[in-house]
């Protein structure tokens, strides 16, 4: 006898070998049968009618932050509605500053030139206009850039005589003073100072976004890590004790990890059946675009010196590869510009697949491939993770970074499909300029129409249809992070679905965003929902 037979739905299962059904079977949290009604014989006290509602299998973010977001959910949000110039930012700080004392830090996130009214970047002086007395650090969407305040520059020592880093820079103005503009890996400078927040925090912050998670019909993620070299793998464990659901893989920064004496991973954290794992180690080969820190084959607009800025070197590449094949993990590479990409790729193509149930290698992003690194990528079977939102959310800054034809011309997905390379879709939330960031029917739109929100073609050439974007966030991404039993409504999966309030295969591609999750499962078990009445259940025998 089946636990649950859930019936009268379009069922869009994600598996080619049989995409659609009507009908399903739930027992003991896994798909135990899945077909069309008139083909089924089954016994259950239980059935649900679906009432013709669109079903998906449940969506992996194969690349996001809980983490940071979890957190960013306490800090100033920096984007429209919230904040749209800089004197509002400003007035912003000021209020944060009078109702918090003088202990602390004053933190931001989010904001990005081109949707603030003026149209600048913020500096020091305008977050100096604000609050003087107490340590400000804003963090741009991009995550990849932060401006502080005098206070925090003074604290962390940080003056004109205070050199770049490698794989990093400090800006500054005329006379050679900090602008409070710092990029890449000399952010470190002043993070090594700045509050962690304490395990517990960590925890409830995790704890508290489930419900955010579980809304937006995602039931699994990656974590790709995080500016510290704490451990989060017990942290989430001890989330889960406390009620956080989706299943999450951890990357780990290998800037941070690498010189950490004695660090390994233990295979039992590894095992890919697990809710909370292990999946491998992460490392950045350059920036952002809107940041102007991706590193390219040609100069952005109006800096015709200026390719963006390497930040993996070579043999930080090696070093990090050497140490995944060791311990049988993935290594995970940022890498958005075509120098970087390149870089990526070449460090890796040649070698085996070390792991062989999915993809060793991973490149993040991968904004403006070549078609070498495509075929390069293709042979050696490495991955590309990219994430549909940044066009549509950073159209502003894209344009004014590249102009309109080099924008249309990145995130190339179709070429990537064309190639064969291992491709899925996710958010990298919260570190693009959205203010709901992880919002996957966002990017799912952006990735149907390739029309940025403001109504800007961002190249139809690279248009995919609903079915292959529904796939490439949910079993491409599973296969990417080597999860075997989620991401497909298939026979012995597990069941992990959710249930649309429209059907996103039949409405047009603009309103796909407007889609909301009505109830989300995990093995079986509804665990959310916003309808105020169940679905219509019987007990049936056939």
């Amino acid at each position: 006898m089946y636990d649950c037979v859930y019936e009268n739905g379009k069922i869009f299962t994600s598996n080619n070998e049989q995409p659609y059904a009507d009908t399903m079977a739930v027992k003991d949290g896994k798909i135990a049968w899945i077909g069309s009604k008139a083909e089924m014989s089954y016994d259950s006290e239980n059935c649900i009618n679906l009432n013709g509602k669109r079903v998906l299998p449940g969506l992996i973010d194969a690349h996001f932050h809980p983490i940071m977001l979890a957190s960013y959910h306490k800090q100033i949000a920096c984007l429209p509605p919230v904040i749209n110039s800089i004197e509002e930012l400003s007035a912003e700080i000021t209020r944060v500053r009078r109702e918090s004392g003088k202990q602390g830090w004053i933190q931001g996130w989010g904001y990005d030139e081109g949707k603030l009214a003026e149209r600048r970047s913020i500096d020091r002086y305008d977050l100096d206009s604000g609050c003087k007395d107490m340590p400000v650090s804003i963090i741009r969407a991009c995550g990849h850039i932060t401006c502080f305040n005098s206070k925090a520059l003074e604290l962390a020592g940080i003056d004109q005589n205070t050199p770049d880093t490698q794989g990093g820079t400090i800006d500054r103005d005329e006379n050679g003073e900090p602008t409070g503009i710092i990029r890449e890996n000399a952010r470190n400078l002043v993070t090594r100072i700045m509050p962690v927040e304490s395990e517990e925090d960590v925890i409830n912050n995790v704890v508290a976004l489930n419900d955010l998670m579980l809304s937006q019909g995602i039931t699994a993620v990656a974590d790709m890590g995080n500016f510290n070299d704490v451990d989060y793998y017990p942290y989430y464990e001890k989330a889960r004790k406390k009620g956080f659901l989706p299943s999450v893989s951890l990357y780990y920064m290998w800037e941070f990890f690498k010189d950490k004496e004695g660090f390994s991973f233990d295979a039992s954290d590894m095992i890919t059946e697990k809710s909370i794992r292990i999946a491998g180690m992460k490392l950045f080969a350059d920036g952002s675009v809107t940041g102007r820190t991706a590193w390219c084959d040609r100069p952005y607009i109006g800096t015709p010196d200026h390719y963006g800025l390497p930040v993996a070197t070579e043999k930080d590449i090696k070093e990090a590869v050497k140490f995944c094949k060791k311990n049988k993990c993935q290594i995970s590479i940022h890498a958005m510009g075509a120098r970087a990409i390149d870089r990526a790729v070449n460090g890796t193509y040649e070698e085996e697949n070390w792991i062989g149930d999915r993809p060793a290698v991973r490149i993040e992003h991968a904004a403006m491939p070549s078609k070498q690194a495509m075929q390069r990528a293709s042979q050696a079977g490495i991955a590309f993770v990219t994430q549909p939102i940044f066009l549509y959310a950073e159209i502003e800054t894209y344009l004014k970074n590249l102009g309109h034809e080099w924008t249309k011309q990145t995130y190339p997905v179709n070429d990537m499909l064309k190639y064969d390379i291992k491709t899925c879709f996710s958010s990298d939330a919260p570190t693009t300029a959205w203010a709901d960031p992880s919002n996957p029917f966002v990017g799912i739109k952006g990735a149907v129409t390739r029309i940025a929100h403001d109504g800007t073609d961002c190249g139809r050439s690279h248009c995919v249809d609903v079915k292959t974007a529904v796939e490439l966030y949910t079993r491409e991404a599973s296969e990417i992070l080597g999860i075997e039993n989620i991401g497909q409504l298939k026979t012995g999966y597990l069941a992990n679905f959710i249930i649309l309030d429209r059907d996103i295969f039949e409405i047009p591609g603009e309103d796909i965003d407007m889609t909301t999750v009505e109830e989300t499962y995990m093995e079986g078990k509804k665990v959310y929902s916003n309808k105020k009445s169940p679905h219509y259940r019987r007990k049936v025998s056939h």
